[in-house]
């Protein structure tokens, strides 16, 4: 197991997905107020870093239709990434013009799910990302790159550890500020993950790693334990854990931030934010989306 420095063993940083990640995947369209509503209540709880939007086609994934008004409403200050994903040349070019200050580009472990999320085969996603990942350089912008399915595919099932390590020894290659490994349909268990994340830290040790985990079948607030044992601090969450992926059958939704919040405080790991402020964000956007959403401790509150 690989053990931290003292000054980062205690503190993590969540980015919050939920305005993107989470919204794509519901069936109520949240007008662009709302949004940036939702986007406000999670600066306000500490959030620092947010995917706020995607720049993909508005005819595929139309709760994303409004991304650059979104952005635009959300100033450009201190201390505070605006994220924005793009698949493609042309979504960056509208990320770059709406002013975003980073992007997240995606690449694929498994061809099956790359043409059917985003029009791609796995080299043609790891192309695209030595492609863009300068560009958005040049134009000042942080550049993150998560790999889907790295932990098991809807389509072709298992995907093999070696298969992922050289997926990420290329991808290290372009030296993002993170890769981030993802579970994009929840299959991942505790063992996998620290396995994954602690082979791929031995041969790319200047790279940082992120979690991005779903929590279909329940696993996801181990996977990060079982990641930040292997010395992941950067993951990813979802208010009220809403989310999922609209061309992955059955994934259920992102691991809510406040339940991860909630455990990891508990344990003793920093994460900056206020809980009692992302349960107020979670049960404001639960009444906007009019059903119950996944999160345990927006329902059973904080303890003590």
């Amino acid at each position: 197991m690989r053990q931290a420095s003292p000054s980062s063993a205690h503190r993590v940083e969540l980015v919050e997905v939920g305005p993107r990640d989470g919204l794509q995947n519901e069936a109520t369209l949240l007008s662009t107020a709302d949004k940036v509503e939702l986007i406000q209540r999670l600066i306000n709880a500490g959030s620092r870093r947010i995917e706020i939007a995607s720049f993909v086609n508005p005819a595929r994934v139309p709760q994303m239709a409004d991304a650059e008004a979104v952005v635009a409403a959300i100033p450009k200050q201190s201390g505070l990434c605006r994220i924005g994903l793009v698949l493609n040349r042309k979504g960056l070019d509208r990320a770059i013009a709406a002013g975003c200050d980073e992007v997240g580009l995606v690449a694929v472990a498994s061809n099956t799910f790359g043409i059917k999320n985003q029009g791609m085969d796995i080299e043609q996603s790891i192309a695209s990302c030595r492609e863009l990942v300068p560009v958005a350089k040049a134009a000042g912008l942080s550049v993150q790159i998560t790999l889907s399915v790295s932990f098991g595919c809807p389509y072709e099932g298992e995907v093999a550890a070696e298969h992922v390590f050289d997926l990420a020894r290329q991808l290290a290659e372009l030296q993002p500020r993170e890769l981030a490994l993802a579970d994009t349909i929840g299959v991942a268990v505790p063992s996998q993950v620290q396995h994954l994340f602690e082979r791929i830290h031995a041969f790319a040790p200047a790279l940082t790693l992120r979690g991005h985990f779903h929590n279909t079948r329940n696993t996801a607030l181990a996977n990060i334990l079982a990641a930040h044992d292997a010395g992941v601090r950067v993951f990813d969450s979802s208010i009220g854990g809403i989310g999922g992926c609209p061309f992955a059958p059955k994934a259920s939704g992102n691991v809510s931030t406040e339940d991860v919040v909630y455990a990891l405080e508990r344990s003793g790991i920093q994460t900056g934010l206020s809980l009692s402020s992302l349960i107020e964000a979670s049960q404001w956007l639960q009444g906007k989306l009019n059903h119950p959403l996944p999160s345990a401790v927006a329902r059973a509150g904080a303890f003590p």
